[in-house]
């Protein structure tokens, strides 16, 4: 019998996810695998129990056997803990049972690692002293690595950012986060000049999309070809194991913390609750 037939609770909250909490494809993907490990555990050695006579007990044999057969690091233990909390706090909300079995179960620690950055005086070394070929395509990279170390944003953010979301009056720009949430960076007068140099340098075709960021061939950017330019670039200046977008994105929160910016505001600007 389909696992869906078996639990429709399972897809009540998926679509729970997708409409009303508005998670991104990505997110609702990872919850789905997790429920459905979860649940096929559940038909296979437990002889598939209502949701309302799920106890803790199968939910730690669950994950004793993913931590003994798979290995699985404390970081995805606590993701699909994390995943289980949130489907029975549903239940509990749409009063389908009236206890959760997930207050008993205890999420293991993870060792805290700080976060990679790059040096203040390398990012500087990147910016004011590589040479970008002189091209489009050279100033659309140049102008992308600076974004996002001047602001912090995401790779999904910086790919679909809008002409329109930048505020050349007020300088700044709006960013459309995670779960649709709208939080707004101030930017540098020097930076928004940039900007509108780079517009100015768009050819008609290039134009006609309302990406802020496009290709020669006046197409959007693409998440993989981002990445290299942004490790390929970094690699100059720097010898971090990882070189990426989300290091620029550390980066920028570090290099202010470092020189005094106050923790919550930080957080506002990466769009972090």
């Amino acid at each position: 019998m389909d696992i869906y037939q078996q639990y429709p609770a399972l897809q009540l909250f998926l679509n729970y996810l997708k409409f009303e909490k508005r998670f991104s494809q990505h997110t609702i993907i990872s919850y789905q695998n997790d429920l459905e490990q979860f649940f096929s555990y559940l038909i296979a050695e437990y002889e598939s129990p209502a949701i309302n006579n799920i106890v803790a007990i199968q939910i730690r044999s669950w994950l004793a056997e993913l931590k003994g057969k798979e290995n699985l690091t404390a970081k995805t233990i606590n993701r699909k803990i994390s995943t289980l909390k949130s489907f029975f706090k549903y239940q509990l909300k749409t009063q389908a049972i009236e206890a959760t079995p997930m207050t008993t179960i205890v999420a293991p620690k993870i060792s805290k690692r700080l976060p990679v950055f790059v040096q203040e005086n390398n990012m500087d070394t990147l910016i004011k002293h590589v040479t970008f070929s002189e091209d489009f395509t050279g100033q659309t990279e140049k102008l992308v690595i600076e974004l996002f170390y001047a602001t912090g944003i995401r790779l999904s953010e910086l790919i679909n950012l809008k002409q329109s979301q930048i505020d050349f009056h007020y300088q700044q720009i709006k960013v459309l986060g995670k779960g649709n949430k709208e939080r707004i960076i101030p930017v540098s007068k020097e930076l928004l000049q940039k900007i509108q140099d780079y517009i100015s340098q768009k050819n008609d075709e290039q134009k006609l999309l309302p990406n802020l960021f496009v290709t020669a061939k006046a197409k959007p950017l693409q998440p993989r070809s981002v990445y290299q330019f942004v490790k390929n670039y970094l690699s100059t200046v720097t010898t971090v194991q990882k070189k990426s977008p989300h290091i620029l994105r550390h980066s920028f929160a570090t290099h202010l913390m470092n020189n005094g910016a106050d923790l919550n505001a930080v957080k506002e600007l990466l769009g972090h609750s």
